[in-house]
């Protein structure tokens, strides 16, 4: 059972984070007001598949993790923390912020200053979570390694 939701819940919140990044950059971009304001409001319930995804995705990579060793583990591991306090301590303040702020079509300097940090927090849990997702893939045998010696994948 763990082996089906760790990587699905891994790939659902791997999908909503890239799914906030994009709309957010687009619609800043290439949008009028009312959608970017229809875009900052929503993100917030879209933190109700994204908040228990990632929940069940790190418990359940720790408990498989269990008895496990090696470097690919270990890294998955110390991106895992990272992950969460981007999370916990940047980008759900940061877009509960940004919505209200949105509500009241308050578009200054601290919208668009806690905007870029939060795109920025954003691509750096893309980035770790992409990057536990290639080793989880590489630990399966999904993905071959590579030979450190010779840059060629291992047979």
């Amino acid at each position: 059972m763990l082996k089906v939701v760790h990587p699905v819940a891994g790939a659902l919140a791997l999908l909503t984070i890239v799914s906030f990044w994009l709309a957010t950059v687009l619609s800043e971009l290439f949008a009028p007001g009312a959608v970017v304001i229809a875009i900052k409001t929503a993100i917030p319930w879209g933190l109700l598949v994204l908040i228990p995804a990632l929940a069940a995705a790190g418990g359940s990579g720790f408990a498989l993790a269990k008895g496990r060793s090696g470097s690919l583990a270990a890294a998955k591991a110390k991106r895992m923390p990272l992950i969460a306090a981007n999370g916990i301590l940047v980008l759900v303040p940061a877009a509960l912020f940004l919505a209200w702020k949105a509500g009241h079509a308050a578009f200054d300097g601290v919208f668009y200053a806690v905007q870029a940090l939060e795109l920025a927090a954003g691509a750096a849990n893309i980035t770790l979570l992409g990057l536990n997702m290639r080793d989880g893939l590489k630990m399966n045998g999904h993905i071959r390694r590579r030979s450190a010696r010779h840059g060629r994948a291992q047979e």
